[in-house]
C-alpha cells in the first residue's frame, strides 16, 4: 500500500455506528465539511461558479449539472478531502483510491423524480465506488431530496430489472433529508435517485465519487487542473486528484 493511503487510513475517523450503517444500509447522512456558519458563503460561491462556468461544462437534463468543481475556487477545496468521507472510502474501497468526479447539481422547481438507479454495478470492473452529496440547500421531502433503498447495494440486479416504472415509489425506500452543509455518503451500488422538486425553489448540491486508484476517472484532472488550483491545494488533494509531482499544469 502507498504511504498516502496508509496516512489517510490512520488519520481519518468514521464512528463505528456510522461505518456499520454505511456497510449494512448502504448510505449515511452526517455533518459535512462546511460548518453551519459558512453555508451562506458556500451558497454564494456555488451560484458564482455556476454562472461563470463554460458552456462545455454544463449539462442540462432533468437537472442542471456543472462539471469539474475541483477547479471552481478555494471554497470547494475542502470538500473532497473531508476526513469522514475519506475514512468511508478506506472502509468500503479498502485500497488506494482517487476522486473520479466532483460536480454541482441543481434540481429546478417542478423537476420530476429521477428513476432509481445505481452508479456502479457490483459486477462492473473496478468495483466498488463511494459517492457523496453535499447539501448546499437543505434536503426536504418536497424539494427533491435523494431516496435510497436500504440494503440494495448487496443485490446484483438493477431497479429496471424488477420495476416497470423506476420513478415509482419502491417499498421500503427512505429519504435522505438534512440541513444545508450535511453530507450523504453512499455505496455506489445502492439503488437511489432524487425525488420530485415540488417546491418553488431550486435544490442545490455538490456531488462526486471516489474509485479505485487504477480505475479510469470520470474527469482527467491531470489535463484539466488549473495553475491557480495547483498552487493552492496541498499534498493530500494532489494525491486524491492523482496528480503526479512531475505533471505540469495546463491552462
Amino acid at each position: 500500500m502507498d504511504k498516502w493511503f496508509r496516512k489517510i487510513a490512520a488519520e481519518s475517523d468514521l464512528p463505528e455506528a456510522v461505518a456499520r450503517q454505511l456497510c449494512e444500509v448502504g448510505y449515511v447522512v452526517i455533518d459535512g465539511p462546511v460548518p453551519h456558519a459558512r453555508c451562506v458563503q458556500l451558497s454564494e460561491a456555488y451560484d458564482a461558479a455556476v454562472l461563470a462556468a463554460h458552456p462545455d461544462d454544463v449539462s442540462i437534463s432533468s437537472s442542471t449539472r456543472i462539471h469539474d468543481f475541483v477547479n471552481r475556487g478555494h471554497d470547494f477545496d475542502e470538500l473532497y478531502i473531508y476526513g469522514p468521507l475519506l475514512a468511508a472510502c478506506c472502509r468500503i474501497i479498502g485500497r488506494p483510491f482517487k476522486l473520479s468526479t466532483m460536480l454541482a447539481r441543481t434540481l429546478e422547481p417542478g423537476a420530476p423524480a429521477q428513476a432509481l438507479h445505481v452508479d456502479f454495478k457490483r459486477d462492473a470492473e473496478g468495483w466498488p465506488m463511494i459517492g457523496f452529496i453535499i447539501m448546499v440547500d437543505e434536503f426536504l421531502s418536497d424539494n427533491g431530496a435523494t431516496r435510497f433503498v436500504p440494503g440494495s447495494h448487496m443485490i446484483s440486479h438493477a431497479p429496471s430489472d424488477v420495476m416497470k416504472d423506476a420513478t415509482a415509489v419502491y417499498e421500503g425506500q427512505t429519504l435522505a433529508s438534512g440541513r444545508a452543509g450535511a453530507i450523504i455518503i453512499y455505496n455506489g451500488s445502492i439503488w437511489h435517485g432524487f425525488t420530485a422538486n415540488r417546491s418553488a425553489k431550486p435544490r442545490r448540491s455538490i456531488q462526486g465519487a471516489f474509485i479505485r486508484r487504477e480505475a479510469q476517472s470520470g474527469i482527467d484532472q491531470r489535463s484539466r487542473i488549473r495553475p491557480e488550483t495547483l498552487a493552492r491545494i496541498g499534498g493530500l488533494a494532489k494525491y486524491l486528484l492523482d496528480l503526479e509531482p512531475s505533471a505540469g499544469p495546463k491552462a
